[in-house]
């Protein structure tokens, strides 16, 4: 006796729809609940429908240096810029080149566009330069010129009130107090005592000359009247200081105010800088990492200044000649660092958005500054979400005219893809920074003919099978095979085209890929995990099995041929008289 044939599953999952209709309902779910838990329940708008704010750069060279501005560095300039926008978690910011000298900042409207306006035109060139003064930022009496020649301040300075993590140490504080920096760490923001030196060494060879002694002079002067709570005194100390140059200069706050060396590190030489919490320490901490050519040069530098005593043994990160933090340095460092201090979560992110994007090659001047209204991308939205109402209700006409009841299944298959599109755009809004623009809402557009046009494709394969003469339950599973390979290539080429325009373009084009292709893939979920198991389901129900003239799927109607059937071979006749 012959074994019985081992029956195989049916394909596509026939026996098992509900698993995948689990599935895509538990994803659902998830995606809904995550977008109100992250109280992000609507997608992130762009600048052309939320609005924002326009800033008009206009690029600077230094005296002599005019061949600096060109493409190259203008380019590089932009790119920078867009970094620093996007490092503060500026969504959908706009940077772009506008004739030879301009550059146009685009910043949609939100919580931290003012942030980053402010960084965006601080756009000068940043260096780390040892501290060799530093006072408390009000004016101090004039100086008074001791027996050797070298100006010496008439007082000690105070020290400066603590500022959030950037230059704050306790007056009086002790090596002890003050803790040691570990190996390859820098110790945050330490400032003098009142027992410190605040001799400003202008030139460190044993003897000065006449034009020296008048140098050191006139910059202890300046150093004793700048003001460092006026904007104006502030901006006058920034003013044309060359990196060659001893200066003076204040604290981003304006609390304190110091006398700084030559620069001995570039912010060009800084690799990568990034902010993270210390479990064990319980504080953020800022890490960086430096170029080759940079580390030698750090390692240089604070070999130095270890050896020092404080304030001496600091190191001043100046960015447009305002010092941003100034650590103090415990030991000799190289390819990486660490500084510490009472940083809070948005100090320490903003310092490391400046370590890592603060090096420009040109320095730029603020021309304008607009404010963009959403009036006209709202007008422009609205009419784009009638054009998109207009398609879709001519669609379901089609659907409903043509295929009759299974325009059910298309049309419960595609408010399935509009509510995984809406709460993804939604959850990668505060995950990756995406905004929705008008050429996003177009690529979603777009996507409603792409999703119908799978479902034609897989109805159509299965009316194909009917009119071979198959019942719907057969004709369900045999049609999905080729049905599926169809639809597969047909979003991959579209995948494809999305993906080709996102990485060949910028700006807002970027949006409608960005879009085109998230839809895609959607696409192809939704139709292995939701289209097909519901097809699978409604073939067993008997307003569709039975070919109801509204099902869509009626044999007379499809031109069905007669139902196929096994032939039989006639046995021989055993009886003779039959033979």
């Amino acid at each position: 006796m012959a074994a019985p044939k081992k029956r195989r599953a049916p394909a596509g999952g026939q026996g098992r729809p509900g698993r995948s209709l689990a599935l895509i309902l538990i994803a659902m779910v998830a995606l809904t609940g995550g977008m109100f838990l992250a109280h992000q329940p609507t997608p992130r708008l762009g600048i052309d429908l939320a609005g924002g704010t326009s800033i008009t750069l206009e690029a600077k060279s230094e005296p002599g240096q005019e061949s600096a501005i060109n493409k190259t560095n203008m380019d590089t300039a932009v790119q920078i810029m867009e970094r620093r926008v996007n490092g503060l978690g500026v969504s959908e910011a706009e940077v772009q080149t506008q004739g030879d000298r301009n550059i146009i900042v685009n910043i949609p409207k939100g919580t931290n566009s003012a942030q980053a306006r402010e960084q965006v035109g601080t756009t000068a060139k940043l260096y780390f330069r040892p501290v060799l003064t530093v006072a408390q930022g009000t004016p101090t009496p004039e100086p008074s010129a001791s027996s050797s020649g070298k100006p010496t301040p008439s007082g000690s300075p105070s020290a400066p009130t603590a500022d959030k993590g950037k230059s704050s140490a306790k007056p009086n504080a002790s090596a002890t107090t003050q803790g040691r920096a570990v190996t390859g760490a820098l110790k945050a923001d330490s400032t003098p005592t009142p027992k410190a030196s605040t001799t400003p060494k202008a030139d460190a060879t044993p003897t000065a000359s006449a034009a020296d002694e008048a140098a050191a002079a006139e910059l202890q002067k300046k150093f004793a009247a700048l003001d460092c709570s006026s904007k104006a005194s502030r901006a006058e100390a920034a003013r044309g200081a060359k990196p060659t140059d001893t200066v003076v200069a204040c604290s981003s706050e304006g609390d304190a105010k110091y006398v700084l060396g030559p620069s001995e590190v570039s912010g060009t030489e800084v690799d990568n800088a990034k902010a993270g919490f210390d479990q064990q320490r319980g504080m953020w901490i800022v890490n960086m990492e430096f170029t080759k050519q940079g580390s030698k040069q750090f390692q240089t530098i604070t070999k130095k200044l270890s050896a020092q005593q404080s304030p001496q043994n600091q190191f001043a990160i100046a960015l447009d000649g305002e010092v941003v933090s100034a650590p103090q340095v415990n030991t000799t460092l190289s390819g990486s660092a660490e500084i510490s201090g009472s940083f809070t979560q948005q100090s320490a992110e903003d310092l490391a958005n400046v370590l890592s994007y603060g090096a420009l090659p040109l320095s730029f001047k603020e021309q304008s500054v607009t404010t963009v209204t959403a009036a006209l991308g709202g007008e422009q939205l609205q009419a784009g979400l009638i054009a998109g109402a207009i398609g879709l209700a001519l669609v379901v006409i089609y659907l409903v005219a043509y295929y009759r009841g299974l325009a059910i299944i298309a049309l419960l298959s595609l408010l399935v893809s509009g509510i995984l599109t809406y709460t993804l755009m939604s959850l990668l809004g505060p995950a990756i920074g995406f905004a929705l623009n008008l050429p996003a809402v177009c690529g979603a557009i777009v996507a409603i003919g792409i999703t119908a046009d799978s479902f034609i494709v897989y109805f159509e394969r299965v009316r194909d099978e009917i009119r071979e003469g198959r019942t719907l339950r057969p004709a369900v599973e045999r049609a999905w095979p080729r049905a599926r390979r169809t639809i597969l290539v047909s979003d991959f080429v579209s995948f494809l085209a999305a993906a080709v325009l996102f990485v060949v373009t910028v700006g807002k084009v970027q949006g409608f890929a960005f879009t085109l292709g998230l839809t895609t893939l959607l696409d192809v979920v939704v139709v292995f995990l939701f289209t097909k198991p519901v097809m699978t389901l409604m073939a067993r129900t008997k307003f569709f099995a039975s070919g109801h003239p509204w099902s869509g799927l009626d044999p007379k109607r499809l031109g069905a041929k007669p139902p196929l059937r096994r032939s039989r071979r006639v046995n021989a006749p055993t009886d003779p008289k039959e033979a």
